[in-house]
């Protein structure tokens, strides 16, 4: 299965899918929201896949929003945007997507995850990261407030204070910051960061029940 913006891989029943605009810091687009929407459709729908690792091609795992329209870039009457009824923010609309998975889902975080980049992060199920990994929830310091759905997914995840702290400042962090605020399970050397994320969804594969895992899953 061919993607513009993703390398779509299924081998012995666990998918990776890798956000690829590497030249772009893997930034995040219209058309890679679109085509994110489609490859979770397509997972969803496929029962030889029991298991889906997300990751990033180069050394970020996604820069945030592409900001190469500048100002434009969140003036959605000026943009390519998906017709997706009842949009809010194309942020949100991928995040809810992951949300609704029935497959489990493993971010593999490799690199720099920013703004969209670490949102779209908090709807799956296991996170690790590259021990040099930054993340940031950078939408005050760009005069925008949090996309995706990280006002609700956010505190869920790492707590309301936590939260407040990453957001009101719209700093960016490292990613012991990030296990230390329970963000992220455990971080690795970059070289071996897919093979752990690979060993987590090989338990899953193996010994499991798709049927029970989607249920416990919602």
């Amino acid at each position: 299965m061919h993607f513009e913006t993703l390398g779509y891989d299924i081998q012995d029943h666990i998918l990776t899918i890798t956000l690829r605009r590497p030249e772009r810091m893997n930034a995040f687009t219209a058309t890679m929201a679109k085509d994110i929407v489609a490859a979770m459709d397509a997972a969803d729908n496929d029962d030889a896949v029991r298991a889906i690792i997300f990751t990033g091609e180069g050394r970020a795992f996604c820069a945030g929003a592409d900001l190469e329209k500048g100002a434009d870039t969140f003036n959605y009457d000026s943009n390519d945007e998906p017709d997706w009824p009842n949009m809010r923010d194309t942020g949100g609309i991928v995040t809810l997507r992951l949300f609704n998975s029935l497959k489990p889902i493993i971010g593999a975080i490799n690199g720099p995850a920013v703004g969209i980049g670490a949102t779209m992060t908090l709807p799956m199920d296991i996170r690790i990261a590259a021990e040099d990994a930054k993340i940031g929830f950078v939408f005050c310091r760009r005069g925008i407030v949090p996309d995706g759905g990280a006002s609700w997914l956010l505190p869920r995840v790492v707590g309301l204070p936590q939260s407040l702290e990453w957001v009101l400042t719209g700093r960016v962090f490292s990613a012991q910051e990030a296990r230390d605020g329970g963000l992220v399970r455990s971080l690795h050397p970059k070289e071996k960061l897919l093979d752990v994320a690979r060993e987590l969804a090989r338990e899953i594969a193996d010994n499991t029940s798709a049927v029970s895992v989607a249920l416990a899953r919602q």
